[in-house]
Order: C-alpha cells, then sequence, then structure tokens
C-alpha cells in the first residue's frame, strides 16, 4: 500500500461541518477573482469551499464528500494525500527551496527531472525546457518554433496551425494557438500567424460518414490550410492526442496518422500538447505513443506533478534540440521558475510512484478498458446520444431526441444543469457545452468505477425528470 497524509478529522454529510461556509464565501467574493468565471453570478449562489481530499475523493466546507471524476483539473493522477509527494516537497523545501536556472546554474532535482523525462519518452527526445505551466510550455513551442525555422534560413515558416475548439492555455500565445471563441473574443486574439481547422469531432461533423472516412476527412483540412497558405509559411501543426477542455474529442483512429504523413510531406514540425493526455492518462507514458505519432515538441504539465506544485514544460526532439545548440547563440527565453528545485523534486518523485505502481499499464490493461465499458454503457440512457472513452478520459452527449437526432437549444444551457445535479449527487463532472466529461484519477479501482458510473446514472436520471418538468423534452 502507498503512503497517504493522515488527514485531519472532518465531519460527515450529516453532521455539522467545522468551517463557517457563508462566511468563507463572502470572504471569496469580496477578494478572490477566480479564472474563467462570472463573478457577479458566483457572488450571488457562493463557491464550493474544498477542505481536504485523499485518494479520488474530495470533501467540500459542509462535510460533503465527492468523488472527484475529474482529477482536480485533469492533473492529481496519482490521487490527493500522497505522503511521498509531500515528503518530496519537504525535503528540498529545507535544502534549497529556490534556485533560478539562469546564469549558468542549475539544481539537483531539475537535472535529475531532465533525465528522468528523457528515459520514459518517446525516442529522440533528450532535451527538456522547463516552465511554470502548460500555458508557458505552449508560449514557449511558438518561441522555439519560430526561433528553429530562422535557424534553418527560412525565416518565412511563421505560421502555426491549430485546431477550433481546441484549448492550449489561456496566455496570450496559449489563447490563440486554442480555438476557443469565447477567448478570441476578449483581448485582440489570436495573435498574427496562427490559425485554425477543424476539429475532428465526428458525431458534430461527420454525418454519413464512417468514423474512419471522417478522420482522413478532418486530416485533410490541415492539407488544405497548408495548401492555401502555401507550405514555405508553415511552421508547425499543434493538437492535443485527444482534445480535453474542448469536450473530450477523441478522434477516429485513421486521423493522427494521416496528420502525421501530411507534417512529413510538407516538413512542418508536429506538436503534441500532452498537458492532459501525458504521464499515463491514456495508457501510455504519452498520448503520440497510443496515436502513433511521432512529433517534434511535446507540451507538458499537470499529471508531471500530479498537480501537487505547478510545473510544466516542453520535451524537444532531436532536430530542434540540435539547431538550438549548435547554432552558438543564446535562445532568448525563460522563466524566473524554469527548472523551480521544489517542483521538479516532487515530480521526480510522483514520476517513481506512476512507475512503483504501474499505473501506466494499468490504465492500459486493466482499469481503462473496464471504464471503456462501464462509461459507454450510459449511451443506453434516454438522454445521451453518444458515450465513448479513452483511457482515464470519457466523454457522453446530451441529446432531446436519439431518432431523429435532436439537440438542445444551446440558450438551455443543458450541460450546466446536468453538472449541477452531478455535484448534488456527490461526483465531479465537467460540462463543456451539451458534452458531459471526466477524467478520474489513474488511482481508480474498479469498485470506485462502479460507483461513479452509478452516480452519473443516477444524475442522469435526475436531469431527465428536471427538463421533462420544464417541458424541454
Amino acid at each position: 500500500m502507498h503512503a497517504r497524509i493522515d488527514p485531519a478529522p472532518v465531519s460527515g454529510a450529516t453532521a455539522t461541518p467545522p468551517y463557517d461556509t457563508r462566511a468563507l464565501q463572502a470572504a471569496d467574493s469580496a477578494h478572490y477573482l477566480h479564472p474563467a468565471t462570472d463573478h457577479k453570478a458566483l457572488a450571488e449562489i457562493g463557491a464550493r469551499i474544498i477542505v481536504r481530499g485523499d485518494g479520488i475523493y474530495v470533501w467540500d466546507s459542509e462535510g460533503n464528500r465527492i468523488l472527484d471524476a475529474m482529477s482536480g483539473l485533469w492533473c492529481v493522477n496519482v490521487g490527493y494525500g500522497r505522503r511521498e509527494l509531500a515528503d518530496a516537497a519537504y525535503r528540498q523545501l529545507i535544502t534549497l527551496p529556490f534556485y533560478n536556472s539562469f546564469f549558468n546554474t542549475s539544481n539537483l532535482p531539475a537535472i535529475s527531472l531532465a533525465g528522468t523525462l528523457a528515459r520514459i519518452a518517446p525516442p529522440g527526445f533528450n532535451h527538456v525546457f522547463f516552465t511554470g505551466s502548460g500555458s508557458e510550455g505552449n508560449d514557449t513551442i511558438v518561441r522555439m518554433v519560430r526561433r528553429y525555422w530562422d535557424l534553418q534560413g527560412q525565416p518565412r515558416r511563421k505560421v502555426i496551425i491549430s485546431r477550433r475548439n481546441a484549448y492550449h492555455g489561456s496566455t496570450m500565445a496559449g489563447a490563440s494557438l486554442g480555438g476557443m471563441d469565447a477567448m478570441h473574443a476578449q483581448g485582440g486574439l489570436p495573435i498574427p500567424d496562427i490559425t485554425h481547422i477543424e476539429q475532428p469531432y465526428h458525431f458534430e461533423n461527420g454525418a454519413g460518414l464512417t468514423p474512419d472516412e471522417y478522420g482522413v476527412l478532418a486530416a485533410h483540412r490541415l492539407e488544405e490550410k497548408i495548401q492555401e497558405l502555401s507550405a514555405d509559411r508553415v511552421a508547425a501543426f499543434i493538437g492535443e492526442p485527444v482534445q480535453g477542455a474542448g469536450g473530450v474529442i477523441i478522434p477516429p483512429a485513421s486521423y493522427w496518422p494521416q496528420i502525421q504523413r501530411i507534417c512529413d510531406r510538407h516538413g512542418i514540425l508536429l506538436v503534441s500538447d500532452e498537458v492532459i493526455c501525458g504521464f499515463g492518462r491514456l495508457g501510455h507514458w504519452f498520448g503520440c505513443e497510443r496515436m502513433g505519432t511521432r512529433p517534434d515538441l511535446i507540451t507538458f504539465a499537470k499529471g508531471v506533478t500530479s498537480g501537487y506544485v505547478p510545473l510544466g514544460g516542453v520535451l524537444v526532439g532531436e532536430r530542434v534540440a540540435k539547431a538550438l545548440i549548435d547554432s552558438g547563440e543564446e535562445f532568448t527565453h525563460g522563466f524566473t521558475y524554469s527548472g523551480h528545485p521544489v517542483a521538479c523534486a516532487v515530480a521526480v518523485e510522483n514520476i517513481a510512484i506512476i512507475e512503483r505502481e504501474k499505473l501506466v499499464e494499468r490504465v492500459r490493461e486493466d482499469v481503462g478498458p473496464y471504464l471503456k465499458q462501464r462509461f459507454e454503457a450510459l449511451a443506453d440512457h434516454p438522454l445521451v446520444g453518444q458515450a465513448e472513452a479513452c483511457g482515464m478520459m470519457a466523454a457522453l452527449v446530451l441529446v432531446k431526441n436519439k431518432r431523429p437526432l435532436e439537440r438542445f437549444a444551446e440558450d438551455l444551457k443543458i450541460g450546466l444543469l446536468c453538472r449541477g445535479h452531478m455535484f448534488g449527487s456527490g461526483v465531479v463532472m465537467r460540462a463543456v457545452g451539451e458534452r458531459m466529461i471526466i477524467a478520474p484519477p489513474l488511482v481508480i479501482t474498479r469498485t470506485q468505477i462502479d460507483e461513479m458510473i452509478a452516480l452519473i446514472r443516477r444524475s442522469l436520471d435526475l436531469t431527465l425528470k428536471d427538463v421533462k418538468a420544464r417541458g424541454w423534452v
């Protein structure tokens, strides 16, 4: 058994909780600006205050136990309450809490983690650039890709192609790489020389086509965009193996092999954003291995520390690394917290846990296939038009009618209604429009998967009862 931090006593759901939730909500509203939040609306209902976590569960300030089917935010891969990670942070904090990586300096945890990442990465990745987050990692991608082509004597190659509804962070460059309309509507985004093609969403865009037929067609959108722009202007294509925040969009099996062929044909760099899909979530260390691609650059974050400490970075493939190193010039990019010793120490121990407990293999051979079987059976529910899973990621689509297919009106916000019932039933499930998505911790057991599916089904029943009462079906 793995070690856990001894949790502080907490009241049960029926006992008086040891927190003044209303006072906490008032203080939160008075001072804390949350990410991606309508703060006026939040002030009216009050934030849910999470006070502790253990395994796959979290508890709120009112004593409710909640099954966290989103791993925090796609990141708590080894579960909550791991003493090993707390001890690793403590040891490093009292030894060397911080030092920078500028001015020809380094530190032991950064060196150790760089070597560990090179060992577990796909072949050809022997170098890493550390950042503080996935957003910073994708900002680094933009700088690194354009610097690479400058060093190749092809400065016109600046355009990076991404996908609509993709998410690659919320910094200026990260949000530009992403294809979220709501993000682009604020702040004058995207920045120049970033463009987008159709996402590989068969349920939405592939009517009349088999998944494989549609996968080839969706990949062909990249070929069309390259031809439209002229290949000598295109620097790279970036994509998540499975789109996460876009709604767990699982591409057809034919999609990524065709994308690889197109990138090879035109000589453009392929970037695999593994901020969500890395560190075992798809049953491989990195999602590109499952999809069969050979990227030049890999963005990572989240699962590298299981979210215990912020850390991100870029795994740099050989042709890009060689160009940067052999140039004999400074790559004028970096962050105060690049290679932060505490974050790197926690990451080294986190990866050791994943290896000791064989979580990658477990997702690939045991709980991943079991989750797929149990989750996809939810397709028999009257509200579910599709249910699909890949590794420890899954999504279902809420529909008004199945045959003929009829969707809910967007302004009804059916996903948010369902999400409310999920929280009320004691399970975290994220809503992306009409898609309800999960990405549970990799340590989840089959018994806990059964518990999670039962909670989801109960929540769907409550949602159906609710929409009938509202006259929506």
